[in-house]
């Protein structure tokens, strides 16, 4: 064998041991920043001097002749959730690359910390229980002036997962003028009643009932408290399939639910859990559906406990929306029940079709 076929021949399995396409650190290339809204109103009544709305920025801003930033995606993130969440390699890897749905280089990524969340203003800052009472409209409302500060007057792509699904409704019905098109995934448009609430009432029970609690005033996180809700959270964002296949005897089954409760728990605050929970318990779109006119593509997962696919609503509800394509993703042993909203290889199709139909509007 001459030494060209043995150079060649070595070539090739240097291609096929290498990876295919290397791990991006989108970490590395995130812009944060803090924006300020001073004297914000919240719909209780209260109002805070200063509250603080963190976000990080992918990608740079494109303007028209006109000077408007017309490339702007805005990313939002479920309950307990942080901006930074999007940076995981299932979600990143997929979308932000040269080519891909979100290719940095095309769009202006906005991933916010939304109020109560991440490093934007919450209950665990200082005020405690005293923190106004926020909810999913307060919280669009901050990310509507977040936008304004950023010189965004329209969104290209809204997308929200989970608790960001319910406040794409939210941005539907209140700024429908300021979205060209909306993928919400891992929701429902109908107020947070049966089973939804239970789960959420019972974890917010299981924190206050905890004595170390202590209305709140703890010098140490009640951890009894957070064990019940957390492991409340986790069971509810499981896909049952996935772990039947993943952890198929009693003892991998065990390790795994204690790995992800105790690993779960030294990252929460009570009285941050407490509000994330409770402020969706007046969220309620249903009413207002045929108002959204928004081109959307809104995914559900079947294998998806919080938003259980037999209900039927979604159905329904979307028949009502002037301009939307419902998707439901069917499970399988490598789906990821609720959180299949994250792990885009499932739905990015979806998202390339909806960029497609919406390019000029």
């Amino acid at each position: 064998m001459n030494k060209t076929i043995l150079a060649l021949l070595g070539a090739i399995a240097a291609a096929l041991a290498s990876p295919a396409l290397a791990e991006v650190d989108y970490g590395a290339q995130l812009k944060e920043g803090d924006a300020v809204l001073r004297n914000f109103r919240f719909s209780d009544g209260r109002t805070l001097p200063a509250l603080k709305m963190h976000y990080g920025t992918l990608g740079t801003p494109r303007r028209d002749s006109a000077g408007r930033i017309v490339n702007a995606v805005m990313v939002l993130h479920g309950t307990g959730g942080s901006g930074r969440q999007f940076l995981a390699p299932h979600f990143a890897q997929e979308l932000y690359g040269p080519g891909q749905p979100l290719d940095i280089r095309r769009y202006y990524v906005i991933l916010p910390d939304n109020i109560g969340h991440g490093r934007s203003s919450k209950p665990s800052d200082g005020l405690r229980m005293r923190f106004p009472n926020y909810n999913y409209a307060d919280m669009v409302e901050a990310q509507r002036q977040l936008l304004e500060r950023l010189g965004v007057k329209r969104l290209r792509l809204l997308m929200g997962t989970s608790m960001g699904c319910m406040h794409g409704f939210v941005w539907g019905m209140g700024h429908a003028e300021r979205v060209q098109a909306m993928m919400p995934m891992a929701c429902l448009p109908v107020r947070i009643a049966g089973h939804n609430r239970m789960w959420r009432k019972a974890a917010i029970d299981g924190i206050r009932s905890d004595p170390a609690w202590q209305g709140g005033n703890y010098t140490q996180q009640p951890v009894q408290g957070l064990r019940t809700a957390v492991s409340l959270l986790q069971l509810v964002g499981f896909a049952p399939l996935y772990l039947q296949k993943a952890y198929p005897n009693p003892k991998a089954a065990d390790a795994y639910i204690i790995e992800r409760i105790t690993g779960d728990i030294p990252r929460r605050d009570a009285n941050d859990l407490i509000y994330q929970l409770a402020a969706s318990f007046d969220y309620d779109p249903s009413a207002a559906l045929e108002r959204i006119r928004v081109p959307m593509t809104w995914v559900n997962s079947s294998d998806d406990y919080i938003n259980p696919a037999e209900y039927g609503i979604a159905e329904k509800a979307a028949a009502r929306l002037p301009d939307a394509r419902y998707v439901l993703v069917r499970a399988t042993d490598d789906t990821r029940g609720h959180s299949t909203h994250t792990w885009a290889k499932f739905w990015k199709d979806e998202l390339v079709a909806l960029l497609r139909r919406t390019e000029t509007r």
